[in-house]
């Protein structure tokens, strides 16, 4: 089985502001690329959103996948497994526990492994990602309902 390499990107103009995600996937000679935009989301939110993307676009189980991203809270609450602290605890106090539950079902559907690179050093794929993803962000057509249910839940709360 070949690997699958996934690229993410997420961008957000204003945090909360219009965002997007990018993320490129190539396995051997075949890349596809995807990219959504949102009108009211976080920056950390696409970040998030651009890894879950990427995991579920794949057609096989079990896939061997190495996900390069530039975000630290993603892929530190990954390999430093604070994420599973954050599960047993119910995410208390932590924020985007839709999206964080998401990711765990399609995060254990396969052999994933996390590379972080630094964020616009040259390294062409993760760019091309965070152009996917402004580009998106330009022009949101989606709603992260996640975000804006939990900003109105947070509001009548008051």
């Amino acid at each position: 089985m070949q690997q699958i390499v996934i690229y993410t990107d997420g961008a957000a103009s204003g945090n909360p502001g219009p965002g997007g995600y990018g993320i490129v996937l190539t396995c051997g000679p075949y890349v596809k690329e995807l990219s959504e935009g949102f009108r009211l989301t976080t920056n950390n939110r696409m970040e998030l959103l651009a890894v879950i993307k990427g995991l579920e676009a794949l057609k096989n189980a079990d896939s061997d996948v190495v996900i390069y991203s530039d975000s630290k809270y993603v892929v530190d609450a990954v390999e430093q497994h604070w994420l599973e602290g954050w599960i047993k605890k119910g995410f208390k106090g932590k924020k985007n526990p839709d999206l964080w539950m998401r990711f765990w079902r399609v995060y254990n559907q396969h052999k994933v492994r996390f590379q972080w690179v630094k964020g616009h050093d040259g390294i062409p794929l993760n760019e091309h990602c965070d152009q996917l993803a402004t580009t998106a962000a330009a022009a949101p057509t989606l709603i992260d309902e996640g975000y804006e249910n939990q900003q109105n839940d947070n509001t009548l709360n008051l």
